[in-house]
């Protein structure tokens, strides 16, 4: 019994060493937790011989003199040597883990009390009477019959504490747990990636396809046309569009609604409304039905409306703008118009680009003012998502310093720099422009066309144009290029004239809003749609028309 007794000191402790070596072969940990578990082991090894063995109690040379007597006498017992070993190894480490588990203050009581139980069925195994009297007794033979039996629960236990150990592994193997995580938290970023792009596709679908009640607008706008042609025939010339002493404005859209609120917020907070020209530019699918409107609900307060087609600018043409020339090629068509689900969910930071309006004339016309009002010295441009709350006409008394480009700048910080519109590891960039130079905003835009054209700015625009054929320049859309066009030639306006982001932003300040003079829906969420902030919506349905008829039947749910 005495090799029993050396075999539990020196295995067990080697038992609890390797079981250590395993548990912390990955990871690192404090010296102090290290103290604390060499300090639980220890205690639990110090404490579980005399209770685990009550025979040791001899003295070291009845040890060896039995051990050698064991060996001669019995050869059953260096079997049962090896399988008491075992059982007193796998006993200490389901401790060790124990002991480990309470320290560390975990909330595995369940695994706690399983470790209790099975160290407890291990530890009292050896004095069932059964086993005690046949096998540990000193002086009697072993047993062979009870030692097969004892040897079969052993076994079964140790079967038992080895799966609990693997599956705590996982709790307390900290190479494991971080492994674990780190696969999680890519699993979820994934996830999250690929949610993201769908949402902001979703986003972009609500956002740019055309709504019920605007198609339902346009639709019975063309109708009452096509039922009433006598009473819708065209205009002739008025001297006001090409006055330069009155206020003229330019707005670019196929949206009737938002060019008809443009208009009224415009006119009902002018002191002189009579002096105000609006010159209205759309495409050839929606002209008529913008002339009906106007035609049915004439304009407050004496203001001109000029209504044209962006077909009757003759100039305008693939041979003259680039961007025309652009949306011929096979490579810019493919880019928008092939796969365009796929490519969006595939490369969702530049999916907005890939609408097409980015390369469309209503978007790029702004670039050529001075050529469609030659007579004209200033205008103002004004994009379809904006609501007028103040009078304008302090902006043409505005001194611009010879620049052509009154605007309001929109950088803070690192924020909305050259660098986030611009590509500066292409040579030309880099060259010739600053990447923290201030971006400002298109929307509210006051241009002097006689400095435009003294300093040829749809030249430059041109020059641009043309080397960002294959987008290497910038992403597409209309302020890339007009940052570049107007890089030395725009004046900064105070913020007051022009508030953004209403159409993102649901933190702007109220205050704000209400002091400002021209409020922008820049963003998905135009006030038209479902998805619009709810917040900001008023500002701009009080200057629909609600008494339109056909306002009221194609329920815009204002």
């Amino acid at each position: 019994m005495a090799v029993a007794v050396r075999g539990a000191r020196g295995g067990g402790s080697g038992g609890i060493n390797g079981g250590l070596r395993t548990f912390f072969s990955h990871r690192i940990f404090i010296s102090a937790t290290f103290t604390l578990l060499f300090l639980a082991t220890l205690s639990a090894l110090l404490s579980s011989h005399p209770h685990h063995h009550p025979s040791l109690t001899s003295s070291g040379n009845a040890y060896v003199q039995r051990t050698f007597l064991a060996i001669k006498s019995d050869p059953l017992k260096t079997r049962l040597d090896l399988i008491y070993k075992q059982a007193n190894d796998h006993m200490t480490l389901v401790n060790t883990y124990a002991a480990y588990a309470r320290k560390l203050k975990l909330d595995i009581s369940r695994q706690l009390r399983m470790f209790d139980e099975l160290a407890k069925n291990l530890t009292d195994l050896p004095l069932k009477p059964s086993y005690k009297s046949s096998l540990f007794e000193p002086g009697n033979d072993v047993d062979e019959d009870v030692l097969r039996q004892f040897e079969k629960e052993v076994k079964e236990k140790v079967k038992v504490a080895r799966l609990m150990i693997a599956e705590a592994k996982e709790s307390y193997d900290t190479q494991i747990k971080i492994q674990k995580l780190k696969d999680t938290i890519f699993a979820v970023n994934e996830l999250l990636i690929k949610a993201k792009k769908n949402g902001a596709f979703a986003s972009l679908i609500s956002a740019k396809s055309v709504p019920k009640s605007l198609h339902c607008l346009a639709m019975r706008l063309v109708g009452e046309r096509v039922a009433n042609p006598e009473k819708y025939k065209e205009e002739g010339y008025k001297a006001e569009f090409e006055d330069p002493s009155l206020y003229h404005y330019a707005i670019f859209s196929d949206n009737v609604i938002a060019v008809s609120v443009v208009i009224r917020s415009v006119v009902k907070n002018a002191e002189e409304p009579w002096k105000h020209v609006f010159h209205v530019v759309t495409d050839k699918m929606n002209v008529a039905a913008m002339k009906v409107w106007f035609r049915m609900r004439p304009v407050e307060g004496g203001a001109s409306v000029e209504i044209n087609a962006v077909e009757d600018y003759s100039f305008l043409n693939s041979s003259y703008v680039p961007v025309l020339k652009q949306l011929e090629s096979a490579n810019m068509q493919k880019f928008y118009f092939e796969n365009q689900a796929e490519n969006a969910t595939k490369d969702g930071s530049n999916m907005k680009f890939r609408n097409p309006k980015y390369l469309s004339m209503l978007n790029h016309l702004r670039f050529y003012l001075p050529e469609m009002y030659p007579k004209l010295h200033k205008i103002l441009f004004l994009d379809d998502d904006v609501v007028v709350q103040k009078d304008l006409t302090g902006l043409w008394k505005v001194d611009l310093d010879g620049k052509v480009n009154g605007a309001v700048e929109t950088c803070f910080g690192s924020f909305h720099r050259y660098a986030q519109y611009l590509n500066f590891s292409h040579p030309l960039i880099k060259e010739r422009f600053n990447p923290k130079a201030c971006a400002w905003a298109f929307g509210m835009n006051i241009f002097d066309l006689d400095a435009w054209r003294r300093e040829k700015c749809t030249e430059h625009y041109h020059y641009w144009q043309n080397l960002n054929e294959d987008r290497a320049l910038w992403k597409l859309g209309s302020l890339p290029p007009g940052l570049i066009t107007f890089y030395s030639t725009t004046k900064s306006l105070d913020k007051s004239w022009h508030v953004l982001g209403l159409g993102y932003n649901p933190s702007i300040s109220m205050d704000e809003i209400s002091n400002a003079a021209v409020i922008h829906y820049n963003g998905n969420m135009k006030p038209w749609l479902d998805i619009a902030m709810n917040q900001y919506k008023n500002l701009w349905t009080k200057y629909v028309d609600n008494d339109m008829e056909f306002v009221q039947m194609c329920n815009f749910g204002l």
